[in-house]
């Protein structure tokens, strides 16, 4: 392919993005082209062979990719915790891939070095860490990695040999999270040898936050058992109903129990960019490490995951293997600029060009209006429904930007609600969801709560890109009440 062939295909995929109205959020296009996985198969052009595809038909298949791929960015898509993409992060995302290199050394990623060092810094000074070389950080592939930093980092802090000696001879380490907490925290309890049978599930109240008073009973209780506790996760932005534990009390039974405190804030981190909403964050600044995902509803591309830590060289002291022949300490340049031997990862994504080009271009005060406009759109969806025929809210109140409900179809209203009713109450949201992404009008998740005896119930999620507008939370309540009119026979 020479370079004015290479020139057309990118050319002919931007037009495609157009084509499918990319660039306009508010344009009235499915959600998703849903075919079901037989169905795709026989569609697409998946098979790989021996001889390559024309130019053509890689025109054609690069349509059908985006045809019958999710369109994120549209303004009724709220199924997950990310919704479209900042314009700037995805120019961002498309100079990342382009120069196509590696964050482990600044001889190969000076610019990009620089601009992770400065996302660092002033993710730090947003939490209240204390600057560089006291704070440090990181950018990683997904929140689950990042907790996972978290872990590491406290079991060395408290048990460097580990580092060389590995877990014998040590006794079980404990680990405690909420039972509403990401279940990252049990996969990197398995990933890192500490044993899920280790994890203590601390109970959640009424509105999904940590129970305090339960925490300091399961640590006794970790203790009489022979294990060893040395890490507490608390959450800032539960996964379903996006609650925020109570981080300063979390940090005080911390202090007196000399336990390390990680903050996984990969959802709900994003509030502390706004004035108005940033004490739902309070006590973070007294943790020993923090996740975060602006990848979750800022709108930067996918995947954008910082994890923060308290301590001088704790990253390098903790995660260093000493590969000389990779970061060589007679470079030419001051080799402290060098980031891939405090990260697990050898081949390293530079990740933070993304949020820091949305974050130039916007400014510390746009980014903190966006969040301020999606908080205010999900207060306007709760007031919307709160006393609304059908709904009832699963919490009286909210934290985050997710609002869960139920809705009851018209035919099931002053009923008894037995274990029948109950029953079928359990299929409402997945058959209006089926409706709906089937018509492609709307995406919206749902979720049982067993542990809280609650059945399926929607998550409304709102992010900040697109901006969401009262016209969009208005239009998904019609489409609920439309899909669910019938239902309940």
């Amino acid at each position: 392919m020479n370079s004015a062939e290479s020139e057309k295909l990118l050319r002919d995929v931007l037009d495609i993005l157009v084509e499918y109205k990319f660039f306009d959020p508010k344009a009235d296009m499915p959600v998703v082209n849903f075919l079901h996985p037989h169905e795709l198969q026989k569609t697409l052009a998946t098979r790989l062979s021996e001889e390559g595809a024309t130019p053509e038909e890689i025109h054609r298949i690069s349509r059908q990719l985006v045809h019958y791929s999710v369109r994120t960015f549209s303004p009724h898509f709220h199924n997950q915790l990310y919704a479209g993409i900042d314009i700037y992060g995805l120019a961002g995302a498309w100079l990342t891939e382009a120069l196509n290199t590696s964050q482990y050394t600044y001889e190969v990623a000076p610019v990009f070095t620089l601009l992770e060092r400065e996302i660092i810094e002033q993710s730090l000074k947003l939490m209240g860490y204390p600057p560089m070389p006291e704070g440090d950080g990181i950018l990683s592939p997904g929140g689950s990695l990042s907790n996972m930093y978290g872990m590491v980092l406290a079991r060395h802090h408290y048990f460097p040999e580990i580092k060389r000696r590995g877990m014998c001879g040590l006794p079980p380490l404990a680990v405690f999270t909420s039972q509403d907490g990401h279940y990252s925290i049990t996969k990197g309890a398995h990933w890192l040898g500490l044993g899920t049978d280790n994890i203590f599930k601390v109970k959640s109240d009424e509105l999904g936050r940590m129970d305090v008073s339960d925490l300091r009973l399961k640590i006794a209780e970790a203790r009489k058992t022979g294990c060893v506790p040395f890490f507490v996760n608390a959450t800032a932005g539960t996964t379903v109903l996006a609650a925020f534990d109570p981080i300063d009390q979390i940090a005080a039974v911390c202090r007196e129990e000399n336990l390390w405190l990680h903050v996984d804030a990969c959802l709900g981190g994003t509030l502390v960019l706004s004035n108005k909403y940033h004490d739902r964050l309070n006590g973070i600044e007294l943790s020993n490490s923090v996740s975060w995902n602006p990848h979750k509803m800022l709108g930067a591309p996918f995947q954008c995951s910082i994890f923060l830590v308290k301590g001088k060289n704790a990253l390098h002291e903790a995660n260093c293997a000493g590969a000389k022949y990779l970061f060589q300490q007679d470079k030419f340049y001051d080799v402290s600029w060098d980031t891939g031997d405090k990260s697990v990862q050898c081949g390293r994504k530079t990740d933070g060009v993304k949020f820091w080009l949305m974050w130039k271009a916007r400014g510390t005060a746009a980014l903190r209006r966006s969040v301020d406009i999606a908080m205010e759109a999900a207060q306007y969806f709760f007031d919307r429904i709160k006393n609304r025929d059908g709904f009832r809210l699963v919490l009286p109140k909210y934290e985050g930007a997710n609002i869960c409900f139920w809705y009851v179809p018209p035919k099931m209203r002053n009923q008894k609600e037995d274990a029948k009713w109950h029953e079928k109450m359990n299929s409402v949201a997945p058959t209006i969801k089926e409706r709906m992404i089937m018509k492609g009008t709307l995406m919206i998740g749902y979720t049982p709560m067993a542990h809280k005896g609650r059945n399926n119930f929607f998550r409304m999620v709102l992010n900040c890109q697109p901006e969401p507008s009262h016209a969009n939370m208005d239009y998904v309540i019609e489409q609920i009440e439309q899909y669910g009119a019938d239902l309940g026979d």
